[in-house]
C-alpha cells in the first residue's frame, strides 16, 4: 500500500555550515503536515528533533546538535511520507573560543532557551531564574493535540510563569502518563521547595539575632540611665552622645566599604553594559556592517539584516535602540539612492536591471523603480540612435575622416554597374555568352549611409529585446522576490503595468518611428517633411545610392524586422517598418531601372560591328543581358517576404515602372539609330573584323577597314529584325516572370517604335541603292541617240540593262554578305523601283517601230525573267504596264527571234545571274 504523500525532500539549508547549536532553516518539499506529523530530523547523523520547530510543509527551523560527522545530509522523517532524502548537505565546523569582547559571526537569539546539556538556564538574569522542572519528576510529553488543549482551557496557559497558568493543562501536557505515586513525590518536592524559601528567610534572621540583642541591650541601658537621672540635661547629653556615636559608626562604615561598594557598582555597570552589548551587538554593529557589505556589493546580506533589524527594533521605545536604528535607516536610504543610480545607469545588462529592481523592491523604495528604469532605457535607446546618426553625418562631411567600416563582399549579380565590365571582344558565334572581365570576388567600400543603416539596425536589434523583456517581466511580476509577493507589492506592480500599457506602446512606437525616419533621412530624404528633415537628415546627397546598395539595405532592414517580430511585438507597432521596406523596394526598382537606362545609352560605345553568320552584332545580346542582369539584381527586392505587400500594389508605382521600362527600350532604339546614321568619320573601325564562318562569296567587305553608311544601315536593319522577332519577346517574358505590370503596353510601344526605326532605315538604304540604278536607266536607253522609231533589228540586250543588272547584283551581294534574311526584302524594293521606272519610260514613248518594239520587249522580258524570284504584285504590275505600252508581235518570226535573243542573254550572263538562282533555292528552302 503506497503512502498518501511523497517522501520528504530537503532542497536547501541556510546557513549550510556552522558550529554546534547553530540555528538553521531547512527548506524542501513534503516536510510534514504539522508539528505532530514530524517524527524525526537528523543533521550529520545527530537527532535534532527536540529543537525542531515546524513552520510549514516547506520550512523547518532547528538547531544543529553536536554530531560526530563533519559533513552529512539532512534527513526528515514524517508519518505521512516516511523517511526522506536530501539534495544538500551541512558542514559542521569546530567551535572557536570567543572572548566576551570578541566579535562573532554567530547569531545569538535575544530569548531564553533551555540548555539540554547542563540542565540549567542560559543568558537570563538571576532574578528571572525559574526551575525547568518544578515537580522534580520525569517529564513525559503526551500526544494530546495542541488545538484540543486550547479549546479545553480557553484563555489559559501551560507556562507556570504565566499569570493565566493552568495546572491541569500542565499536567495533561507533561505528565499524562505519570503514575499516582510519582505525583505524590512531586507534591513532596513542591513542599520542600517552598520550605527552602521560608528557611532562607528565617536563617537570615537567625544570623543577625546577636546584633539585634546587642542593640536592644544598648537601648535599654540608655532608657534606665535616663530614668535614674531624671533631668533633661542628662537626656540631652545622652542623646547628643548617641547621635555622635551613630554618626561615627556611619562614617566608619562608609569609609570601610566605600571602595568595595564603588568597585562593585562599577563592575555591575560594566557587566550590565557588556551583557547589553553582547545581547544586542547585531544592532550596534549593523551600521558598520551595512557599509562594509555595500562596498563589497553584498546587497542581499544588507537587505536580510535590515529586514531582521526592522522586525526586532522597528517599533522599539528604548532610546539607545532608536538611535542606532535611525542610523541604520540612514544607511538604507543611502543604499536606496545608490541602487536607483545604478538602475538608471546606462549601459547595463538586463540581469543587473532586474537585480537592482528586486533590491529596491525589498528595501521598499518609494515610487516605481521598474517603470523609472523602463523610461531611462527608452530615452537611452533614442539617444544612441541620434548619436549614431550624428557620428556618421560628421564623418561623411569630414573630407579627411575615414570610416573604418567592414568591406562588404557583394554577390556577382550585385555590382556597381550592370554594364561596367562587359567584354570588349564579342564571341564569333551568337550562341556564346558575353562574360564580363571581372574577378571572382568584388569588394567595395560601403557608402556612409549603408554603414549607418547597418549600425543603426544592429543597435536597435541589440537593445530593444532587453527593453521588451524588461517590460514583460514588469507586467508578469517576475522582477520581485518572495518578500515583495507577500507584501502585496507584486499585485500593485501588475496593476501599474496594466495602467501604463498605452505609455509603453507609445515608447515602442517612438523608437520605431525614430528608426524609420533616421533611415528615411539617410536614403529617402524626399519622403520627410522639412521639419523632420532637419532633425533626421543632414546627409550630403552628392549622388543617390545605386540599386545594389539599396538592395543590401533592404536585406538589412528585413533581417531587423524579422528579429523584432520574433520578440512577439504586436504587428501594428512594426507596420511602420513594413511601410519603410515597401518604399525602399520601390525606390530600389526605380533607381535600378534608371541606371539601367543610362547603361543602355552607353551601349553605342561598345558596338564593335562584328557580324556573325546571321547578320547580327553583339549589341542585341548585350542589351538583353544588361536587362536580365538588372532584373536578376531586383529578384530579392521583388519577392515578397511574410507580411510584405506587393511592390506593384500602388497604381503610381506601376505607371512609373512601366514608363521607365519603355524608356529603356526606347533608349536602345535611339542607340541603334545613332549608330546607323552616324557620319563615316565619327565611326571607330580600328577594331573591326569579319566572321570567318560567314559565306562571303565576294570576299571581305572590310578590305579597306571601313564601313560605308549603307553597310551600317544593313547591320542596323538586321539587328532590328532580330530584336523584333526574339530579343523584345524574351525581355517581355523576363518582365512577366519578375511580376512587372503593363508588360503588354511595354512590348506594344517598343515594337511600334522599333518598326518605325526599321522602316526609316530601310527607306534610307533603298534610297541609297535604288536611286542610282533607276537614274541610270533613261540615259542608258537613249545613249547614242537611240530612237524607238528608227532602230535596227535587235541583236541582244543592250549594255544599259546589263549595267543595271550588275548594279542590282552588287546590291544583292552587299545585302547577302551582311544578312541573307534581308535579301528578299531589299531586292524586292529595288526591283519595284527599277520596274516602275522602266514602265514609266515605256509609257512615255509616243510610238515604236517594229524593231523598236522587239528591242523594248526583249529588254523588259530579260529584266523580268532575271529578277523573277523578287517580283512583287507591284513590280509585276509595272512590268505588265510596260509590255502593254508596246505594240504586239504579230509574226512568229519575231517571237522566235525574241526567244533566241533571251536565251542568248541568259547564257552569256549565266555567271552573273547565278546569285539569283542561289537566292532562289535558299528562299525555297526557307
Amino acid at each position: 500500500m503506497s503512502r498518501a504523500r511523497q517522501p520528504p525532500l530537503v532542497t536547501g539549508i541556510s546557513p549550510n555550515e556552522g558550529i554546534a547549536w547553530t540555528k538553521v532553516t531547512i527548506r524542501g518539499e513534503n516536510l510534514g503536515t504539522g508539528p505532530t506529523d514530524l517524527l524525526g530530523l537528523t543533521i550529520c547523523g545527530h537527532n535534532c528533533l527536540l529543537t525542531a520547530e515546524w513552520m510549514s510543509a516547506s520550512k523547518i527551523v532547528c538547531r544543529v546538535g553536536q554530531a560526530k560527522n563533519d559533513k552529512g545530509d539532512i534527513i526528515v522523517t514524517t508519518k505521512s511520507g516516511g523517511k526522506g532524502t536530501s539534495t544538500v548537505s551541512f558542514k559542521l565546523l569546530k567551535p572557536e573560543k570567543i572572548g566576551i569582547l570578541d566579535q562573532s559571526a554567530v547569531w545569538v537569539d535575544e530569548m531564553n532557551y533551555y540548555d539540554m546539556r547542563t540542565d540549567r538556564n542560559k543568558g537570563i538574569p538571576p532574578l528571572s531564574l525559574r526551575p525547568a522542572n518544578p515537580l522534580g519528576i520525569e517529564i513525559d510529553k503526551g500526544r494530546f493535540p495542541q488545538k484540543d488543549l486550547e479549546s479545553l482551557f480557553p484563555g489559559m496557559s501551560a507556562d507556570f510563569t504565566s499569570e493565566n497558568f493552568s495546572a491541569a493543562w500542565y499536567l495533561i501536557e507533561n505528565h499524562s502518563t505519570t503514575s499516582f505515586d510519582q505525583l505524590k513525590t512531586a507534591v513532596v518536592n513542591l513542599k520542600k521547595q517552598a520550605n527552602k524559601k521560608n528557611e532562607g528567610s528565617l536563617a537570615y534572621v537567625k544570623g543577625g539575632l546577636s546584633t539585634f540583642f546587642e542593640a536592644q541591650d544598648a537601648l535599654s541601658a540608655i532608657h534606665q540611665k535616663l530614668e535614674a537621672d531624671g533631668t533633661e540635661k542628662v537626656e540631652g547629653s545622652m542623646t547628643q552622645k548617641l547621635e555622635n556615636v551613630l554618626n561615627r559608626a556611619s562614617n566608619t562604615a562608609d569609609t570601610l566599604f566605600q571602595e568595595v561598594l564603588g568597585r562593585k557598582d562599577k563592575a555591575d555597570s560594566t557587566r550590565n553594559a557588556l551583557n547589553v552589548l553582547q545581547r544586542f551587538k547585531f544592532l550596534f554593529n549593523l551600521p558598520l556592517n551595512i557599509e562594509r557589505n555595500i562596498q563589497k556589493g553584498d546587497y542581499d546580506v544588507v537587505i536580510n539584516d535590515y529586514e531582521k533589524a526592522k522586525s526586532l527594533f522597528g517599533k522599539t521605545e528604548v532610546q539607545v535602540f532608536k538611535k542606532y536604528y535611525a542610523e541604520v535607516e540612514t544607511r538604507i536610504e543611502a543604499l536606496r539612492e545608490l541602487l536607483l543610480d545604478k538602475l538608471l545607469e546606462t549601459p547595463s545588462t538586463l540581469h543587473d536591471q532586474k537585480r537592482y529592481i528586486r533590491y529596491l523592491s525589498d528595501l521598499h523604495a518609494p515610487g516605481d523603480p521598474a517603470w523609472q528604469c523602463i523610461g531611462a532605457q527608452h530615452q537611452w535607446i533614442l539617444q544612441l540612435m541620434h548619436n549614431c546618426k550624428e557620428r556618421y553625418v560628421k564623418e561623411q562631411k569630414g573630407s579627411s575622416a575615414l570610416l573604418h567600416s567592414p568591406m562588404l563582399d557583394l554577390d556577382s549579380d550585385v555590382r556597381p554597374s550592370p554594364m561596367g565590365h562587359l567584354s570588349q571582344t564579342a564571341s564569333l558565334k551568337r550562341g556564346s555568352s558575353f562574360q564580363s572581365g571581372r574577378d571572382d570576388a568584388w569588394r567595395y567600400k560601403a557608402p556612409q549611409q549603408v554603414v549607418f543603416v547597418e549600425k543603426l539596425t544592429k543597435l536597435v536589434v541589440s537593445q530593444l529585446p532587453n527593453f521588451w523583456k524588461l517590460w514583460v517581466s514588469y507586467v508578469n511580476g517576475s522582477l520581485f522576490s518572495e518578500t515583495a509577493e507577500k507584501s502585496g507589492q507584486m499585485e500593485r506592480s501588475k496593476k501599474n503595468a496594466r495602467q501604463r500599457q498605452n505609455d509603453f506602446k507609445k515608447m515602442i512606437q517612438e523608437v520605431m518611428h525614430s528608426l524609420v525616419k533616421l533611415i528615411r533621412g539617410a536614403l529617402l530624404p524626399f519622403s520627410l517633411r522639412e521639419g523632420e528633415l532637419r532633425q533626421y537628415g543632414g546627409w550630403e546627397m552628392k549622388s543617390e545610392l545605386s540599386g545594389q546598395w539599396l538592395t543590401h539595405v533592404i536585406q538589412t532592414v528585413r533581417l531587423s524586422s524579422e528579429s523584432l517580430t520574433a520578440l512577439e511585438i504586436p504587428n501594428d507597432m512594426l507596420q511602420i517598418i513594413q511601410d519603410l521596406i515597401l518604399d525602399l523596394r520601390v525606390r530600389c526598382i526605380i533607381v535600378t531601372l534608371q541606371h539601367t537606362a543610362e547603361d543602355i545609352k552607353r551601349l553605342a560605345e561598345k558596338e564593335d560591328w562584328v557580324v556573325d553568320n546571321e547578320g547580327l552584332t553583339s549589341l542585341p545580346s548585350q542589351f538583353e543581358q544588361c536587362i536580365i542582369r538588372s532584373l536578376q539584381s531586383l529578384k530579392t527586392v521583388l519577392d515578397c517576404k511574410p507580411g510584405e505587400a506587393s511592390v506593384f500594389q500602388q497604381q503610381k508605382t506601376q505607371e512609373d515602372v512601366c514608363q521607365l521600362s519603355i524608356g529603356i527600350m526606347q533608349g536602345f532604339i535611339d542607340c541603334l539609330e545613332q549608330l546607323s546614321t552616324k557620319p563615316d568619320g565619327d565611326i571607330d573601325t580600328s577594331h573591326l573584323s569579319v566572321d570567318v564562318s560567314s559565306p562571303d562569296l565576294f570576299g571581305s567587305i572590310h578590305e579597306e577597314s571601313s564601313l560605308s553608311s549603307e553597310q551600317r544601315l544593313l547591320i542596323a536593319l538586321s539587328n532590328c529584325r532580330y530584336l523584333e522577332r526574339h530579343t523584345f519577346l524574351n525581355i517581355a517574358e523576363h518582365f512577366e516572370k519578375h511580376g512587372f505590370q503593363g508588360v503588354d503596353k511595354i512590348t506594344q510601344v517598343s515594337m511600334e517604335s522599333l518598326k518605325e526605326l526599321d522602316q526609316r532605315l530601310f527607306e534610307m538604304y533603298i534610297e541609297f541603292k535604288a536611286d542610282p540604278i533607276v537614274g541610270s536607266l533613261e540615259p542608258g536607253i537613249y545613249a547614242g541617240y537611240f530612237d524607238w522609231k528608227d532602230c535596227l533589228i535587235p541583236t541582244g540586250v543592250r549594255n544599259y540593262l546589263k549595267e543595271a543588272l550588275v548594279n542590282i547584283i552588287a546590291v544583292h551581294a552587299e545585302v547577302f554578305t551582311i544578312s541573307k534574311d534581308l535579301v528578299p526584302r531589299v531586292m524586292s524594293r529595288v526591283v519595284e523601283a527599277v520596274s516602275e521606272e522602266l514602265s514609266r519610260l515605256m509609257q512615255c514613248v509616243s510610238s515604236f517601230s517594229k524593231n523598236g518594239a522587239l528591242q523594248a520587249k526583249l529588254e523588259i522580258c530579260a529584266l523580268r525573267d532575271t529578277v523573277a524570284i523578287y517580283l512583287t504584285p507591284e513590280s509585276k504590275s509595272s512590268f505588265k504596264q510596260a509590255l502593254e505600252a508596246l505594240p504586239q508581235l504579230s509574226s512568229g518570226t519575231d517571237r522566235k527571234l525574241l526567244e533566241e535573243l533571251l536565251n542568248k542573254f541568259k547564257s552569256s550572263m549565266h555567271l552573273q545571274l547565278t546569285c539569283f538562282q542561289a537566292s532562289s533555292s535558299a528562299m525555297m528552302k526557307t
